[in-house]
Order: structure tokens, then C-alpha cells, then sequence
């Protein structure tokens, strides 16, 4: 069914160029760029980004298998990482030329089995080994264990090996970043030797690429969210092209008297006469009901318009009383960089997740 709601995510392409470019700037010539599309490319659209870059880069990633068969049913044919598969879903995984991060030794032989079953030989894996985030992956601990499954089986063939930091943003957590490369070192290298050959390492992720490009760079980096034209460091955000405005219209403009009240459970009452405009984009879109009350805005007119009112499922109201305006008239929901992470600190969160919040019902557009 076509998608007609009358607010849009516009994606800026151009934009994805420049960033990309930037943080390729940063690398050696011959190292290997994987892009990060899960949550449907950071709330914009995985399938078009990945389409966009596919001659670009040399790999995707995805968090799930669902996501990385979307991306094949759409004609991808790049490899995909698939950061986080389950048991339930090894079959289909295959079935769909997806690579798995094994992270555990019940995956591991879980894998092992299913590609036995499909008679496949030196199916690629990938290999996470935790170095302190302490989320998936395995410890050094485990290497001879692991070692003596891919010694009994020639079905799989490690296609990387790597790690994630956990504060790789934070220079204050330089020292502990450091110990990290260095476990991940120490481990990959004597797995390395004890498996006679030699897959692809990475470890570095957006600011990761920015802070640690000496230390860690390795084969491949890995890069979400700077793509989308965010860094964890103001300076190089701002340095970033804007990929997403998310944008809508007025429907009504209704004149409110003092003492009346608006939205669900009359959250806001007016002081004086206002005038309101109501947008149709709510919580059910992604808004979060944090930003009620003030706490978010829009621009309209290149002005902004507070929130007033409780943000309802499809709709909320703004304060336009100070601003010349018509119904139908444009309204910025997203205007830039500079507004999604202040709207994101407003509701006690990151960019990220103001992101990929916003629902699929909402239609995206390339610029």
C-alpha cells in the first residue's frame, strides 16, 4: 500500500556522500569500511542506504536476520554482518547468504550443525571477542575450546575477528580503551596463529575511527552513526553534513482563551490568549511524550514553536502565537543536528534513539 501520510523523513544523500567521505579520510588507503544499516538505517532507510553505497563499501551490517533478509529480498548482494543471530534463525541465515557473528560457543555449534545439514564448506563467520563491554563475545579463556571446533569441521572459515570498545567516545576513558586494544591484540593474534591463516580484524566504531585510528585502525572500521551526520563529539558534528529533517504540515491553527486548556488530561492551560497549531505526528511516530509541555519544539517559518499540551499518539500541539502562519504551511519536526540532540537531551536521551524512533508509517524521501 502507498505510503501518503503527509509527514516525511527526508534523506539527504548527498549528505551520506560527504560524511562518508570524511571519516574514509581518516584511514589508510587499502582499510575496509563495513556501514552499519541496522534499526532500518538509524530510523532513516536501510534498504536505500544500503542500495546508495553498495559499490561504496565493503560491507553491511544489520543487528538481526530479519533485517539483513530485507536487505537481500531488495537486491543487496554485498556481504552482511549480522551482529546478533539467534539459534532459531540459523537456517534462514544461510539461506540468504547472511554471515553471523558468533559470539558464544552455543552459537558456534548451533552453526556448526545447521551448516553441516546444508552441506555448505568454509561458510563465513565472524568471530566477537569481548574485551570489557562485557555484552556478547567470548574471553580469552575460550580460544582452545573454540580452536577444536574448527578443527573437526571444514564447513565454517572465520571471515574476521573483532571486538567493540565501550567508551570509545570518552577520553577520560583513554586508559581503560587502551587495555582494551591491547586484550584484543593479544587475543586475536594467538588465535591467529593457531588457525594458519588470516581473517579481517576491526574493532573501531564511529569514534572509535575519530580518537583511535593509530591504535586500533586493523583491516576494517565499522561505521554507524557518524554516516547519518553524528559524532560524540560536538566539533566533528558540526564538521558532519545534516542527512535527516523530518517534516510535516499544520492541519489547524485553533485560538485558545486565557484559562482554557489543551490536550489529553489538560496538561496545558493558557495564561493568555494563544494561538496553537496541531501537526499530524505523535508518540505512535516517534515524538517522545517527554518533549510535552514545552520541553520540545518545531520550527515553523524558521521560528520555533514549543510544545504545549501532552504529545498525543498522532498529533501535538505548538505554541505559534508570535508566528505568521497559515494551515498547510511546512513545519520542521528535525530541522538539524543541532536540534535532534537538543530535543534528545530535553527527553533524557541520545540522538540515537530519537532516530530510531520514528515509526515506518512515517514515508521517507530521497534528496
Amino acid at each position: 500500500m502507498k505510503n501518503n501520510h503527509v509527514t516525511t523523513l527526508e534523506i539527504d544523500l548527498d549528505a551520506i556522500d560527504f560524511n562518508l567521505n570524511f571519516f574514509k579520510s581518516k584511514l589508510k588507503k587499502n582499510t575496509k569500511v563495513l556501514i552499519v544499516v541496522k534499526a532500518f538505517g538509524y530510523g532513516s532507510s536501510s534498504i536505500e542506504i544500503a542500495k546508495y553505497l553498495e559499490k561504496k563499501v565493503n560491507y553491511f551490517a544489520v543487528a538481526y536476520s530479519n533485517e539483513g533478509i530485507a536487505l537481500r529480498e531488495a537486491g543487496i548482494k554485498t556481504p552482511i554482518l549480522v551482529l546478533h543471530p539467534q539459534v532459531a534463525n540459523l537456517k534462514t541465515l544461510i539461506e540468504f547468504n547472511l554471515e553471523p557473528n558468533i559470539y558464544s560457543e552455543r552459537i558456534l555449534t548451533e552453526f556448526i550443525k545447521v551448516s553441516k545439514k546444508e552441506n555448505k564448506i568454509n561458510y563465513p563467520i565472524h568471530l566477537k571477542i569481548n574485551t570489557g563491554l562485557n555484552r556478547l563475545g567470548f574471553s580469552e579463556n575460550n580460544i582452545d575450546n573454540i580452536l577444536t571446533h574448527f578443527k573437526n569441521t571444514n564447513t565454517i572459515k572465520v571471515e574476521s575477528i573483532f571486538s567493540h570498545i565501550a567508551a570509545s567516545e570518552d577520553l577520560n576513558e583513554k586508559d581503560f580503551t587502551l587495555q582494551q586494544i591491547a586484550t584484543f591484540n593479544t587475543i586475536s593474534e594467538s588465535f591467529i596463529q593457531k588457525l594458519e591463516y588470516s581473517p579481517i580484524k576491526h574493532m573501531l566504531n564511529t569514534s572509535g575511527i575519530i580518537n583511535y585510528s593509530n591504535e586500533a585502525q586493523f583491516d576494517m572500521v565499522r561505521l554507524g552513526i557518524g554516516l547519518y551526520g553524528f559524532a560524540n563529539q560536538q566539533d566533528i558534528t558540526s564538521t558532519l553534513k545534516n542527512v535527516l529533517q523530518l517534516k510535516s504540515i499544520i492541519s489547524q491553527i485553533h485560538t485558545i482563551k486565557k484559562g482554557e486548556t489543551v490536550g489529553y488530561n489538560r496538561a496545558f492551560k493558557a495564561k493568555k490568549i494563544i494561538k496553537t497549531a496541531t501537526i499530524p505526528i505523535g508518540h505512535a511516530d516517534g515524538i517522545s511524550r517527554q518533549l510535552s509541555n514545552e520541553k520540545g519544539y518545531v520550527y515553523i517559518n524558521n521560528q520555533k514553536a514549543a510544545i504545549v499540551g501532552n504529545v498525543c499518539m498522532d498529533m501535538i500541539m505548538v505554541d505559534v502565537t508570535n508566528i505568521k502562519c497559515e494551515e498547510g504551511d511546512e513545519v520542521l519536526i528535525f530541522k538539524n543536528q543541532e536540534h535532534i540532540n537538543q530535543l534528545a537531551k530535553n527527553s533524557n536521551t541520545i540522538s540515537y534513539e530519537l532516530l530510531t524512533a520514528i515509526s515506518q508509517r512515517v514515508k521517507r524521501v530521497l534528496k
